[in-house]
């Protein structure tokens, strides 16, 4: 190679370099989709239903340990998501969460006060025009179905009124990062290139974000994306 060449690549090099470490994130969600392209075969539907500017809230049925990273990667924009606060502390993984944005929440009787830090720094991340996901169930789902929404959506949308993106999630059941046949992460893997189906509707005004209405929003979605998966194991 040219000593000119040595330079280009040389160049190019430090500046990739220097773009990665002052905007960690869009690369980390572009590492995350192609991770998780070569794990799963992976089908999106609705992605523009998320805003291309300002504050929205993503909301989703949590299946899995992997839910985060097929949401975040299927994102066009990069995502903060609340998570359990003993994961976020993983001594392994912490250096990432802090890395992406990730929000810990823990129950308020183990960490009292945890809620209202969380739900200030939700508040945060929508008035700096970022997109926050949330999973309302609150824990991974025991049987496959969607469970009933707490209130945590609602008390974000009381102190910051942004759009709310529905999205149903099919095909991470029956994954070793999911509950089904145990408790999950204490089974070997068992399936590579799985079908995942993720289907965004359309954004609901804040006036209209319901806990009844978003989770009927998702149940309909996860049902479409759940017939997508089966059709295509068929």
């Amino acid at each position: 190679m040219t000593p000119w060449l040595w330079g280009v690549t040389g160049l190019a090099m430090v500046a990739g370099s220097w773009r990665v470490a002052s905007a960690p994130r869009p690369f980390l969600r572009w590492l995350v989709f192609l991770l998780a392209n070569l794990v799963y075969r992976l089908h999106f539907r609705g992605r523009h239903h998320i805003p291309a500017h300002g504050p929205a809230i993503v909301v989703c049925n949590h299946v899995s340990f992997m839910d985060a990273l097929v949401v975040g990667g299927a994102s066009p924009r990069p995502l903060r998501f609340l998570m359990d606060k003993p994961i976020y502390e993983s001594p392994w993984l912490n250096w990432l969460f802090r890395l992406v944005g990730a929000i810990p929440v823990d129950a308020d009787r183990r960490d009292p006060g945890s809620v209202r830090r969380a739900l200030i720094e939700v508040s945060h991340a929508l008035r700096q025009g970022e997109v926050v996901m949330v999973f309302p169930e609150g824990r991974l789902t025991p049987d496959g179905e969607v469970h009933p929404f707490r209130r945590g959506l609602e008390l974000i949308l009381a102190r910051d009124a942004v759009p709310v993106v529905p999205a149903g999630l099919a095909g991470l059941w029956g994954s070793w990062t999911s509950h089904h046949g145990g408790k999950a992460l204490t089974k070997p893997p068992r399936r590579f290139r799985a079908r995942v189906a993720l289907f965004f509707g359309e954004p609901l005004p804040a006036g209209e974000a319901s806990r009844r209405n978003v989770e009927a929003r998702v149940r309909s979605l996860k049902a479409e994306a759940d017939g997508w998966a089966g059709n295509a194991r068929r």
